[in-house]
């Protein structure tokens, strides 16, 4: 028995007794034996898989290569889903005494604008965020065609001589190695952009590690907490708004398409992607090559 069971069961047993303990002096109870009120700690990944750490050294090591031949390279992910509307932001932010922004009481889906998907494009070396918001649904499409965006706004102009990409990216979600979708995708974007496209995923369970939660998200995160976010422009304004002390700067676009799921790869297409996979882990680190057009 630990001693908050302790605690509740001598309440209990005084209680039985007809004596009346406060909650007060059970917390004082907790507290003179070291307890004291905390949230959970959200830092068990569960089991490790055994090539973890060598897979993050086959990823540092193929970034560190790529950026001293001016390869791009590239930290991917979906940021959370926010609900857009007049609903309670976490955290808090500077306003007059006495005039807080006032939002609904509930967050009920029904009553939002809609919801805001972001799908973010982190460039390591020029620390540099590009964040597309989608709409509808965070499928393999939606993040290949954030990746195209990306290349037409700002990759193709800071790295004009560059024929190679280099992803990094979690080991589920849209952009997940096991999904099919995911390299037809990245074949469409291959052929399209005349690149060739490596990836590498972080281990499974590793997603915090991923580059662009920490040197990203997290800043965006600060910049808009406390702050509803009520309309998508808002939404737009506020990530585009994010930098930090190391200088960094993010662009942000809003896509309304339409991304439906359960789009279904035939074997036929499979077939017809251009992969090469690396002798480690070729399920995590692939090259994607465009394929000859037709004449």
């Amino acid at each position: 028995m630990d001693m908050q069971e302790h605690a509740a069961a001598r309440h209990r047993a005084a209680a039985a007794d007809g004596i009346r303990i406060s909650d007060r002096t059970v917390a004082k109870l907790l507290r003179e034996h070291g307890y004291s009120l905390q949230a959970p700690n959200t830092s068990v990944e569960g089991a490790q898989h055994p090539d973890r750490d060598a897979q993050f050294e086959h990823i540092n090591a193929t970034a560190e290569r790529c950026i001293q031949h001016g390869i791009p390279v590239i930290s991917v992910d979906t940021k959370k889903k926010e609900l857009v509307g007049n609903f309670k932001n976490g955290g808090r932010e500077w306003q007059p005494k006495g005039e807080p922004e006032l939002v609904d009481v509930h967050d009920f889906p029904t009553d939002a604008v809609g919801k805001a998907i972001p799908y973010g494009i982190y460039d390591v070396a020029a620390n540099d965020g590009f964040v597309s918001v989608g709409v509808d649904h965070d499928t393999p499409t939606f993040a290949a065609t954030s990746i195209e965006a990306w290349w037409h706004q700002v990759g193709s102009k800071r790295y004009p001589d560059a024929r190679e990409i280099f992803i990094t990216a979690d080991a589920g979600g849209s952009n997940s190695y096991r999904a099919h979708a995911w390299k037809y995708e990245l074949q469409r974007l291959a052929d399209k952009l005349d690149l060739v496209i490596r990836v590498s995923h972080l281990p499974p369970g590793t997603s915090k590690w991923n580059k662009i939660e920490h040197r990203l998200f997290s800043f965006i995160s600060i910049n808009w907490r406390g702050r509803p976010l009520r309309t998508y422009e808002t939404v737009i304004n506020l990530i585009a708004n994010t930098t930090n002390r190391g200088g960094l700067v993010v662009r942000a676009r809003l896509d309304r398409r339409s991304y439906p799921t359960g789009k279904k790869i035939s074997n036929k297409e499979l077939r017809a992607i251009k992969i090469e996979r690396d002798d480690f882990h070729g399920d995590w680190n692939y090259a994607i090559r465009p394929r000859e057009k037709e004449r």
